[in-house]
């Protein structure tokens, strides 16, 4: 079991490696089904949501440990309509993309993350925030219990929408 003590800064634009590795962690949820840090960086579904960081619109918080170690990451990116993410739903609409390294996951590193990079966008004036969920992530309770809500369903993924005001 991890160390209680974490702290949620804002990511920097130095983070943008790290944010690669949430990403990654992001998509391999799954235990037992691993795909490999290359194949999907470079893969453009997946790197887009870290290629270029940090440009104007981009924001993000990273969770620290006790030593500084950085061990999740929740950052929200303005896709445009002709390159649109998982959980794109519309111009004006961040799309946020959270990852926490697998011994933090349920000591609510993910749930700090979420709600710092939600108020943070509601003090940006955005509306409504979205992101995309594969069915089976245990990851979908913490974003019901936060306010976000399935607004449509994809082929084995559900794009979720949480309204800020």
């Amino acid at each position: 079991m991890p160390p209680a003590a974490f702290r949620v800064r804002e990511a920097t634009q130095a983070d943008g490696t790290f944010l690669g590795d949430m990403v990654v962690e992001a998509a391999n949820w799954r235990p037992g089904a691993a795909r490999p840090k290359h194949q999907l960086i470079t893969d453009s579904d997946h790197s887009r949501y870290v290629t270029g960081w940090k440009q104007p619109g981009d924001a993000g918080f990273v969770a620290v440990d006790a030593n500084e170690e950085p061990i999740g990451a929740a950052w929200y990116r303005m896709l445009p309509r002709t390159d649109p993410g998982f959980g794109y739903v519309g111009t004006g609409v961040p799309e946020l993309i959270i990852g926490v390294r697998p011994i933090w996951r349920a000591h609510g590193v993910g749930r700090a993350l979420l709600q710092r990079l939600c108020d943070h966008a509601r003090t940006q004036g955005f509306a409504r925030i979205s992101l995309s969920v594969e069915r089976g992530n245990f990851a979908t309770t913490l974003y019901r219990s936060e306010g976000f809500a399935v607004t449509s369903a994809g082929h084995g993924r559900d794009t979720m929408v949480k309204r800020l005001r």
